[in-house]
């Protein structure tokens, strides 16, 4: 039998008009939801290939640029670093000077960095990991006062990112249980309401979908069993074939066991187009739920993306979103490299230095939230 190396597209499994007559209505419900099927997998295909290329664009553009910035930020908490050892600065522009090397120091350390996270201890009143400590206890109280019960499950001893994630998995379990409760009490209510004919209907429909289903299914079990296969090439393409099919049956993906079918030769491509009426019908429903399934992990996976990218809350990974993203991110760069780059000329000298130690001081936010404090802001 030949091989198919790729599956036909799900458009190849329409049913097609008997001769000269026109398509039933079940068929041409039939044949369109085929075609969102085929629409949905080709956008899926694009998301992929579109995150691919922009990841390839940020290595081209963006990643310099970094690289440039962290060059430059050493640099400069270098030569504040040398410039306390001298004693031409007052003591408040000793304070500020303290104070600036240990931000850049910080942020290279926390980027893996461990130079300047020595540096950083050596001149932080706090260590890093006192910091790190600090924004721990911060977090559990946030957490623990949202959730109304202590986070037992993480130690004492846990990290920012383990409270996170113990934190995330008891609200998903919160939302979870009163999703069950929602789900119970509609299960009930729906139980003690006599089934009207649309509901009836609908159940005889979904119950005949399924039967159609695993009976398609059997089919390929039987048809493609390798233990029944004698030739040694044949039975590994029998196996990777009903591999395929058990994943699709579990996922309940009709399209990927006509396409078997069809691989496989183990169907007429016309026999869809025979099919009564309800049997058809049948098949739409599974094919509805199907692109249901689909458009659900499309939602996902342009919401992957967009974390994955940074792109601003409510923007949808597309390509033109992720292009005016990396364009802001490069100007961005480009900006702080180019402020950097002025900084570092201006404290070459010890006037200058003084006075970009001054500017420093004029331009301090007159926020005192700390750093851990925006970040639990931006969760919660």
């Amino acid at each position: 039998m030949p091989h198919h190396p790729t599956p036909p597209p799900a458009s190849a499994l329409r049913a097609l008009p008997p001769g000269e007559q026109p398509l039933t209505a079940a068929a041409r419900a039939f044949n369109l939801q085929l075609t969102r099927v085929d629409k949905l997998k080709a956008q899926l295909a694009e998301l992929d290939a579109l995150a691919q290329s922009h990841r390839v664009e940020l290595h081209r553009w963006v990643a310099p640029l970094q690289q440039r910035q962290r060059d430059c930020m050493r640099e400069l908490a270098l030569g504040l670093a040398a410039s306390l050892q001298g004693k031409t600065l007052s003591r408040l522009q000793q304070a500020m000077a303290t104070e600036a090397l240990c931000r850049l120091a910080q942020t290279l350390a926390e980027d893996g960095d461990s130079a300047m996270a020595a540096l950083h201890d050596e001149h932080s009143p706090q260590t890093l990991a006192q910091k790190k400590q600090a924004a721990a206890d911060a977090l559990r109280e946030r957490l623990e006062q949202a959730l109304g019960e202590p986070l037992d499950e993480a130690g004492e001893d846990a990290s920012v990112e383990e409270l996170l994630r113990a934190g995330m998995a008891r609200l998903r379990e919160s939302q979870d249980e009163e999703q069950a409760r929602r789900q119970a009490k509609a299960k009930a209510r729906k139980a003690r309401q006599k089934p009207g004919a649309e509901q009836t209907l609908a159940q005889v429909q979904q119950a005949d979908a399924e039967t159609q289903l695993r009976t398609l299914f059997r089919q390929l079990a039987s048809a493609l069993h390798p233990d029944r296969e004698p030739d040694a090439q044949e039975r590994l393409r029998k196996t990777a074939l009903m591999s395929e099919a058990n994943a699709a049956y579990g996922r309940k993906d009709l399209v990927t066991l006509m396409q078997i079918q069809l691989r496989a030769e183990l169907a007429d491509p016309a026999a869809v187009s025979r099919l009564a009426e309800d049997k058809l019908a049948a098949l739409t429903l599974l094919l509805k739920q199907q692109v249901a399934g689909l458009e659900r992990e499309r939602a996902a996976r342009q919401q992957r993306l967009a974390g994955e990218f940074d792109l601003p809350p409510g923007q949808v990974a597309n390509p033109n979103t992720l292009k005016q993203h990396l364009l802001a991110q490069v100007d961005a760069l480009e900006s702080a490299v180019a402020q950097l780059e002025r900084d570092l000329e201006q404290v070459q000298e010890p006037a200058g230095l003084k006075r970009w130690l001054n500017q420093q001081r004029e331009q301090r936010s007159a926020s005192t939230r700390t750093r851990i404090d925006r970040d639990l802001d931006d969760y919660f």
